[in-house]
């Protein structure tokens, strides 16, 4: 995840970086096993919930944060001017290919990865996301360092032992963000995220629930694929809630209008909510959101190829799909939150290309569509 490319911030950044690692080093926490460490959990213990009541209506008005080399409150602070009450935190695991069954798990900053995703930079980033009110979901992915386009949906074994090796594996994975979670407080916990073809694998997804559970006292849930993954999951009556990675096409048309979008949603909102009524559990959307482009209705779930930062961008479209959106289902008793796709601490308005060409809505006719809705009812 590429970072901002702002001097004085990088300068900042070093700065912060020095003083995290001497503390680090000096508690003696430059190598972080598998088990959470006794300091840890008893610095975690001392921590609090976020002050202050959740909005009356108990939604997650939340958006999925990028892990970055720093935080600080000055990054958090336009959260709560747009009336976010939830990040979404998301470290990595790392498979060698979609049929390997080994998932590697990495919780120190490194090679590839960002400080932010490390284990002390979960802790530090919810504690002051908590200060300022702000919970977090911890919902951990997994990378396919396999040819180009792999994606978590695509992981499958070949025969029954490497599937059994791989729940071994990936249960290694989650067990240790589950202990995480519970040290650190943190508000809630995704199980997995887009594994669309292990979900059939129903008595060991159950299982694993089971264990999380033993060590994790928070709400969880899974994050499944909008493409019919969310309908094959026949596991979430064992979680706390439904959750959906809401990318559903919408439209093929350039620049559609409010009112096609809102059209193009009635056949997915149908099937969520069918699936809703079977199990009686509410619904998160654990990801959502649109590019700034003219066509961001036809594939949400496409990233913007490198030369879509010559296109013109289209605010105007990416804000009708935000409105279409909150339209559809914020009046929804049994809709409880969403997670924008994404947010970039410390985006400035002139910042990367690249940055404003993607999801973001940081500083577009989208924040403040979101902003609107997250705003009610606080």
């Amino acid at each position: 995840m590429p970072l901002p490319s702002f001097s004085f911030r990088r300068w900042l950044s070093a700065l912060l970086l020095v003083a995290a690692g001497l503390l680090v080093l000096a508690a003696g926490w430059w190598s972080w096993p598998r088990a959470v460490p006794a300091q840890l959990e008893l610095r975690a213990s001392a921590t609090t919930r976020p002050p202050g009541p959740p909005p009356p209506d108990g939604r997650m008005r939340g958006v999925s944060w990028v892990g970055t080399d720093s935080v600080s409150t000055l990054d958090l602070e336009p959260l709560s001017k747009a009336g976010v009450t939830w990040i979404a935190q998301m470290p990595f695991g790392w498979m060698a290919g979609a049929a390997e069954p080994t998932v590697q798990l990495r919780t120190g900053a490194g090679s590839r990865r960002y400080w932010g995703e490390s284990d002390a930079g979960i802790l530090l980033t919810a504690q002051r996301a908590r200060q300022r009110g702000i919970r977090t979901l911890l919902k951990p992915h997994l990378w396919l360092r396999g040819p180009s386009g792999s994606w978590p949906g695509d992981i499958n074994m070949t025969s029954e032992a490497d599937w059994q090796a791989w729940f071994s594996s990936y249960s290694a994975f989650i067990l240790h963000y589950a202990r995480l979670a519970e040290a650190g407080h943190l508000d809630a916990l995704c199980i997995g995220t887009e594994l669309e073809r292990t979900v059939g694998h129903e008595a060991e997804w159950r299982a694993l629930i089971g264990q999380i559970r033993q060590v994790y006292r928070g709400p969880l849930t899974y994050a499944a694929n909008w493409s019919g993954e969310f309908e094959q999951v026949k596991f979430w009556d064992a979680l706390d809630f439904i959750g959906v990675q809401a990318y559903f096409p919408l439209s093929t048309e350039p620049s559609p209008k409010k009112a096609r979008l809102l059209a193009g949603w009635k056949e997915p909102l149908r099937r969520i909510a069918a699936v809703q009524k079977q199990y009686n559990k509410p619904v998160v959307f654990t990801e959502a959101g649109y590019k700034t482009t003219a066509d961001a209705a036809a594939k949400p779930w496409e990233w913007p190829q490198k030369l879509d930062v010559l296109a013109p961008t289209d605010e105007a479209t990416q804000a009708a799909c935000y409105a279409a959106l909150f339209e559809t289902f914020w009046t929804k008793t049994w809709f409880k939150g969403i997670f924008i796709w994404k947010w970039y601490p410390g985006l400035q308005p002139d910042g990367p290309a690249r940055r404003h060409a993607d999801f973001t809505p940081q500083h577009k006719s989208a924040e403040r569509v979101m902003s609107q809705w997250f705003l009610k009812g606080v």
